[in-house]
């Protein structure tokens, strides 16, 4: 795949192929999370219980038995809806981002109803940003103010203040386009948005 490829590509199974690999096992189920959590409203509440203890696992915070246990909750009901006939693509996302073998399994993602849907495109665009074009941070711009922002942001899931981010980091020194760019401009991002990743340091 070329950069333009991957800027231009519409769908998602040939971003996964190109990543399946190459990414951490946390961003991947970051991002799967991000799936799950774009059609809340759809998940049961074990099904969201699960999206949380992926997300979690994804950050040291919950353990592989806690996983294990979550998954196997929804995948009973999963396995129940496949039977009787029931579309239930939001539980097979769930079961994916609980998955022990995420990394292997990625390109499942494929078969799912987000194919080729814009939003979703979107957010594993800012998860794993462009790969062609890696960004880095200068130290100096880590001031206490950004990494503090950035840690804010991440833990509760504030990314309105992502135009704050980037006042702070100009404030800081930073003059880099992409990064200013993707704070500043429309967009939703999600946790494991890989510019908030970078300032902290996440993998």
């Amino acid at each position: 795949m070329t950069e333009q490829e991957w800027l231009k590509c519409t769908e998602l199974t040939p971003l996964l192929e190109f990543l399946h690999g190459g990414a951490s096992d946390r961003k991947l189920r970051l991002f799967a999370v991000a799936c799950c959590r774009h059609d809340w409203a759809y998940l049961k509440s074990f099904g969201r219980n699960t999206v949380e203890v992926a997300e979690r696992f994804a950050d040291d915070d919950a353990s592989a038995d806690e996983l294990a246990e979550a998954k196997k909750v929804v995948w009973v009901d999963w396995t129940h809806a496949r039977i009787v006939g029931s579309n239930l693509r939001w539980d097979q996302a769930t079961v994916l981002a609980a998955d022990e073998n995420l990394s292997a399994n990625i390109l499942k993602f494929g078969d799912s109803k987000w194919q080729s849907e814009g939003r979703i495109l979107n957010l594993l665009k800012d998860v794993f940003g462009n790969p062609f074009q890696p960004v880095t941070v200068d130290p100096a711009w880590r001031t206490p103010t950004v990494t503090g922002l950035a840690q804010a942001i991440y833990d509760e899931r504030a990314f309105d203040r992502m135009p704050v981010l980037a006042d702070a980091l100009e404030d800081a020194g930073c003059d880099h386009a992409d990064i200013l760019n993707h704070c500043r401009q429309p967009g939703e991002h999600v946790r494991g948005c890989w510019l908030v990743d970078l300032i902290l340091g996440k993998k």
